[in-house]
């Protein structure tokens, strides 16, 4: 009975992944619901940075601040890429990446000079493929990003950009809108351009003054915008994870129903022709 043997090895093989496929998907979804919650803690406070700055703003104010520079001929940019450390998450990686080379490709094509920073084993090991060199490269970004991080992130390229080195940074990340749609996104962080002011101006008692406090809330705008960016891609993996997964666990299932009733009817077919050969045997003794 070699093709039973040989089917019930497959039907174990097969169990064994779909209970590592299963466990990976409530790994997934266990991290995923936190990994939405910091997503939905971090966007309230951008919302309320862009507004204050949005009032805050003035073309006389915004002539004293190097983030709010808006070079008139840019040469050289810096395109930060927010990936993952781990696979198995579908086509999550590659559709960033893909994104990723539409942006080079568009800036590229103006003329400009783009230096490349990577962020996730993805990304890092995508363009060594390419024989694209790299200006930094980060793997050791967990699934619970910080502030800190995302400010050892940007902050070389905000200092860099207000000494005129670099004339914009772009980040290119997964935006979550849901599970099922986490879309890889483009933003320009720096310059920092203001959001368009809604409704009229609030009426503020500033202390020490707009100047100072505006200062303090471009870089902080920044940082935030990059940390934002970080849990969001970090949503998204966690989504996509769970997707894949669900999919490879439901395939396991389909999987092993066919491999089943494919050794049932062997089998049944194997005893039908033993019996078969009993009775031809009992036949002859008889005769």
């Amino acid at each position: 009975m070699a093709k039973g043997r040989e089917l019930r090895g497959r039907i174990k093989s097969v169990e064994n992944t779909k209970k590592i496929t299963k466990t990976m998907e409530m790994v997934a979804t266990s991290k995923m619901k936190r990994a939405q919650d910091r997503v939905a803690a971090a966007r309230p406070f951008a919302n309320a940075l862009s507004e204050v700055i949005a009032d805050l703003y003035t073309a006389e104010l915004a002539e004293q601040y190097p983030l709010l520079r808006q070079p008139a001929a840019p040469k050289k940019v810096a395109v930060l890429l927010l990936t993952t450390n781990r696979g198995l998450c579908g086509a999550f990686n590659a559709n960033i990446l893909k994104e990723t080379r539409a942006l080079l490709k568009r800036l590229e094509g103006q003329g400009l000079e783009v230096e490349m920073h990577v962020a996730g084993r993805k990304g890092i090991g995508y363009f060594k493929y390419l024989g694209r060199p790299l200006a930094t490269q980060r793997t050791d970004l967990g699934d619970k990003p910080t502030a800190a991080d995302a400010a050892s992130l940007v902050d070389d390229l905000m200092a860099r950009f207000i000494s005129g080195q670099l004339d914009g940074v772009y980040v290119v990340y997964a935006k979550f809108n849901s599970v099922l749609s986490t879309p890889p996104t483009t933003e320009r962080v720096l310059p920092v351009t203001p959001p368009a002011r809604k409704g009229p101006a609030r009426d503020y008692l500033l202390s020490p003054g707009p100047e100072a406090i505006l200062g303090e809330l471009l870089p902080l705008a920044v940082r935030n915008a990059v940390y934002r960016q970080l849990v969001e891609t970090v949503a998204g993996e966690q989504g996509a994870r769970r997707t894949a997964m669900k999919a490879a666990t439901d395939n396991a299932t389909d999987l092993l129903g066919n491999l089943r009733r494919t050794y049932n009817r062997a089998r049944q077919a194997q005893i039908t022709q033993e019996i078969a050969e009993i009775v031809g045997g009992a036949s002859a003794l008889a005769g």
